[in-house]
C-alpha cells in the first residue's frame, strides 16, 4: 500500500498531466526545495539529558516564503513532513494564498513532559531552525502544539534577533500580535465549504444526519456549526470512546459531558460506536476530522453518505476516493475544506505587518468569502475539465498558480 507522501506525490502528477503544467515544473514540485532533519539535546527536569529528532521541509517558496505546520507527535517522520508540506503549497495556491507550503516538528509526546520541559523543546526547536524567519520561513501550529507554543516560539526568536518580529511566527495569542478567531477557524471553516458545496448540488441541511470522527478542535467546533444550522448530529468517535444517537446528540451537552469525564462513553440515551460502525452508518454526511488514510477502499464500499466532508488531512486514499466518485459521492476535498486555518494565518500575517489589528467579525467574513470563492473556482475547474472530482480541480488550480510564479522566477 502506497504511504501519505506517494499518494500525494501521485495526486500531484496526476492533476499535473490533467491541467497540462509544464513537465519542469512537475520535476521541481515532486520533491521538497528545502529538507533538514536535526536533533536537539534537552536536559529533563530530573537532571537526565535527551535527545529528540526534529524536521522542518520547506516544498516551494515560488509564491511566498513558507509557512505553518509544526507538528510534535511520537511517529513524526521526515517523510510525513514531506508529503504535508507538499499540501500546505497546494492549500495556500489553490486559496490564492502568496505562500510556500512549510511543515515540520518534533518526534517527542507531549503528554509525557512537565510544562517546563515542554517549553523548553519548543524553544529549542527555534533555535535549531535554519533559516526561519518572516521572510522566509514561518512555522505555525499543528498536531501537538498551540497558542502557548507559539508564544514561546516567538519569545525564542525575538531574544534571539534582538527585535520583535509579530510575523515570524503563525497562531500566536492576539496579546502578543496574533488574530482573533484561531481557535474556531478550521472547524467552522469546515462548515462554511460544505454548506457552499450542499448549496451547488441542491441538499438540504435541516434534518441532515451527520456522523463525525474526531471530537478535538477541530471536530467538535464543526460539530457545533452542524447542530447550529439544523443538522441532527447521529454519531462521534474520538480516540477512546464513540457515541450514537438515531434522534441526535445534545453537542453543547456532550461537551460537557467529556469535560467532566475524560471520555464520550456513558453519554446519556447513547450507544457506543467503534470507527468502522461511524464510517460505514446510516448518515447523510460524513466527516472524517482526526487521521490521514483512515477511509480506504474497503472502508469506502460501506459507506452510506452522501457527502464527505475532510476535515482532516487526506483522510481519504486515492482508491477510496476513485470509488466514492464512481458512486456519486460529493467529496469536499481536504484542500479546500480545512483552509480555514491557513488563511487566517494569512490574515495574521497581513495584521502583523500592518500594526492593524480587526475584529472578529471582520476576520469571520473574510475566512468565509475566501473559502466558499476557492471552493466555487475549484468545482469551476473540475467543470472545464469534465471530472468529477473538486479535489482534482483544486490541485490543478494550485498547480497552476505555482506554474505561473515559477516561470516568472525564470526556474524553469
Amino acid at each position: 500500500m502506497e504511504d501519505f507522501l506517494e499518494q500525494s506525490t501521485r495526486l500531484m502528477r496526476q492533476a499535473a498531466e490533467i491541467g497540462k503544467i509544464n513537465p519542469d515544473v512537475v520535476e521541481l514540485l515532486s520533491a521538497p526545495g528545502r529538507a533538514t532533519s536535526f536533533r536537539i539535546p534537552l536536559k529533563m527536569d530530573d537532571g537526565s539529558s535527551r535527545v529528540f529528532d526534529a524536521h522542518r521541509v520547506c516544498h516551494t517558496d515560488a509564491l511566498g516564503p513558507t509557512r505553518d505546520g509544526t507538528r510534535i507527535s511520537p511517529d513524526l517522520n521526515l517523510d510525513e513532513c514531506k508529503a504535508l508540506a507538499l499540501v500546505m503549497s497546494i492549500k495556500h495556491a489553490a486559496g490564492r494564498i502568496p505562500a510556500g507550503g512549510g511543515k515540520g516538528g518534533i518526534a517527542a509526546d507531549p503528554g509525557k513532559l512537565s510544562k517546563h520541559e515542554f517549553e523548553r523543546l519548543c524553544r529549542a526547536y527555534i533555535r535549531y531552525l535554519r533559516p526561519s524567519g518572516p521572510d522566509c520561513d514561518v512555522p505555525g501550529a499543528d498536531v501537538g502544539t498551540d497558542m502557548q507554543s507559539m508564544a514561546w516560539m516567538l519569545d525564542e526568536y525575538e531574544q534571539i534577533t534582538g527585535r520583535h518580529s509579530p510575523v515570524a511566527v503563525n497562531d500566536k495569542p492576539p496579546i502578543l500580535g496574533g488574530t482573533l478567531g484561531g481557535y474556531e477557524a478550521t472547524g467552522l471553516g469546515v462548515f462554511e465549504v460544505f454548506q457552499a458545496a450542499a448549496e451547488q448540488i441542491g441538499f438540504k441541511l435541516e434534518g441532515a444526519r451527520v456522523a463525525i470522527q474526531g471530537f478535538g478542535q477541530v471536530g467538535s467546533v464543526a460539530a457545533q456549526a452542524f447542530h447550529k444550522a439544523g443538522c441532527k448530529i447521529i454519531a462521534i468517535r474520538e480516540i477512546d470512546s464513540g457515541v450514537y444517537a438515531e434522534e441526535g446528540l445534545d453537542i453543547d451537552e456532550l461537551l460537557k459531558h467529556r469535560e467532566k469525564e475524560g471520555s464520550l462513553a456513558n453519554f446519556p440515551n447513547t450507544q457506543p460506536i467503534t470507527n468502522e460502525e461511524l464510517f460505514t452508518c446510516d448518515c447523510d454526511v460524513l466527516v472524517p476530522a482526526a487521521l490521514q488514510g483512515v477511509i480506504t477502499k474497503e472502508v469506502a464500499e460501506k459507506v452510506k453518505a452522501r457527502i464527505l466532508v475532510e476535515a482532516a488531512n487526506a483522510p481519504t486514499t486515492l482508491e477510496a476516493d476513485e470509488l466514492l466518485l464512481d458512486r456519486g459521492v460529493t467529496i469536499v476535498p481536504d484542500v479546500l475544506a480545512n483552509a480555514g486555518s491557513v488563511h487566517l494565518c494569512q490574515m495574521e500575517r497581513t495584521q502583523g505587518l500592518a500594526d492593524d489589528y480587526w475584529g472578529a467579525e471582520t476576520i469571520s467574513d473574510q475566512r468565509r468569502q475566501r473559502l466558499v470563492h476557492s471552493y466555487q473556482q475549484a468545482t469551476e475547474c473540475a467543470e472545464r475539465h469534465q471530472l468529477k472530482s473538486v479535489r482534482l480541480g483544486a490541485w490543478i488550480n494550485a498547480l497552476k498558480r505555482i506554474e505561473e510564479a515559477v516561470i516568472a522566477r525564470g526556474w524553469c
